[in-house]
């Protein structure tokens, strides 16, 4: 099942560091089958508040995404970014095909009327 990583990075001055860890970055994903779905959009805040950005990479299962990211060449650019950038990074599983959110639903409904 597909998974992703997800970074809210927060604005911050441009670093010739940050640059780096970009030009660096696609060659630690391909091994892992990583991918960028979202890089450095503008965001459309339509709820909420939402400083800076947002970055998504898909990997074909979770197992592979934290490969990536606990991977020898991944750890050596990482510093480059957050030296300079604040931001949270989840790693986290997709839905299979044919999710229907009302099955979540009716376990949460149960968990909730036994509880």
């Amino acid at each position: 099942m597909t998974a992703y990583a997800i970074a809210h990075l927060r604005p911050s001055a441009p670093h010739l560091e940050v640059i780096e860890y970009m030009e660096k970055i696609q060659s630690t994903l391909e091994p892992f089958g990583g991918r960028f779905l979202v890089h450095g959009a503008e965001v459309e805040v339509v709820e909420g508040s939402w400083p800076g950005f947002v970055v998504v990479i898909g990997f074909p299962d979770m197992a592979r995404a934290r490969g990536w990211y606990g991977s020898p060449a991944y750890a050596e650019i990482l510093p480059l970014r957050t030296r300079h950038i604040e931001g949270d990074v989840v790693l986290v599983p997709g839905v299979p095909d044919g999710y229907d959110p009302a099955g979540t639903a009716a376990k949460v409904r149960e968990a909730a009327a036994a509880g």
